[in-house]
């Protein structure tokens, strides 16, 4: 069955879901979105993905035309008209019909948009079996260019590299920052093992603040796990005994090979999958 869109407090099929060629999220991407899952019928951390989408909405001085409360009703609106218990949100909200100037205040009447259908970011063996990775020339862009805590729908610096990993025929990229410290890949934040301590690069490296890290560092600190926020290089990437993924439409995937060296033993590590029960047991539960 034909997924039903949200366009604006209306439930279109996908293939009458229309907006202008004059939104300037479609001339230049000029807009915020988040990616959401949905576990047995509820939305997972719904008010962290809410308050992030606002806030990325207000550093771009986006007013998105309806409350956090309404929008939440008008996601579970769209699941309803899906009847999907278990699904992948995509909410946008673009700057609205304006000219083909840049000037964003002559936009009018932003558009709220809510996909809800399936995804499958990885095919099922790499969970099993691990993801490869590869570091690519393409630069996560400057904090004080596009600050990547901003979720905006401009991903053009995530595809050159995605394209980048393509073409290296792996499955994901590592993106370095400006000072050659490790960001995040593509669309997934990252985490080493070493020394049976997790490792994540911090904020100030250039990263989005992803929903599902944030599980994750908080599984792990109740598992007793040393959970560290600190800048990492290639190097640390290279020895470290275990590495893995994560992001809400990946949840947690394990990485054992990375620039064409093997992780630990090349195989998925006892912590990544601890973490991995741990969350899924959540998602299951929709303890979150």
């Amino acid at each position: 069955m034909s997924p039903k869109v949200y366009i604006n407090g209306e439930i279109f099929e996908k293939e009458d879901a229309r907006i202008s060629v004059y939104d300037h999220g479609v001339l230049y991407g000029d807009g915020v979105f988040e990616g959401i899952r949905v576990y047995n019928g509820e939305i997972f951390r719904c008010s962290k993905h809410m308050d992030r989408l606002y806030a990325s909405a207000r550093a771009i001085a986006l007013e998105i035309p309806i409350s956090k409360d309404e929008m939440v009703d008008a996601m579970h609106r769209t699941l309803d008209a899906n009847g999907t218990p278990d699904a992948y949100i995509r909410l946008l909200v673009t700057r609205g019909i304006g000219t083909l100037g840049l000037n964003p205040y002559e936009c009018h009447d932003p558009q709220v948009i809510i996909i809800a259908d399936s995804i499958a970011l990885y095919p099922p063996e790499y969970y099993e079996k691990g993801l490869e990775l590869v570091s690519v020339a393409t630069l996560r862009n400057h904090p004080n260019a596009v600050n990547p805590r901003i979720k905006s729908l401009n991903y053009l610096n995530n595809i050159l590299a995605k394209i980048e990993c393509i073409q290296a025929g792996v499955g994901e990229a590592i993106m370095l920052n400006k000072d050659g410290y490790v960001a995040e890949c593509t669309g997934d934040n990252i985490f080493t093992v070493r020394n049976g301590a997790l490792v994540t690069p911090p904020v100030h490296a250039g990263i989005l603040e992803g929903i599902t890290r944030q599980v994750v560092i908080e599984l792990a600190r109740e598992a007793g796990i040393e959970t560290r926020e600190q800048d990492m290089t290639r190097f640390d990437l290279y020895v470290a005994e275990e590495c893995f993924l994560t992001g809400t439409a990946a949840e947690i995937i394990p990485v054992v090979r990375i620039d064409s060296r093997e992780i630990g033993d090349g195989q998925p590590g006892p912590v990544t999958l601890m973490l991995l029960k741990m969350f899924r047991d959540q998602t299951t539960n929709n303890t979150g």
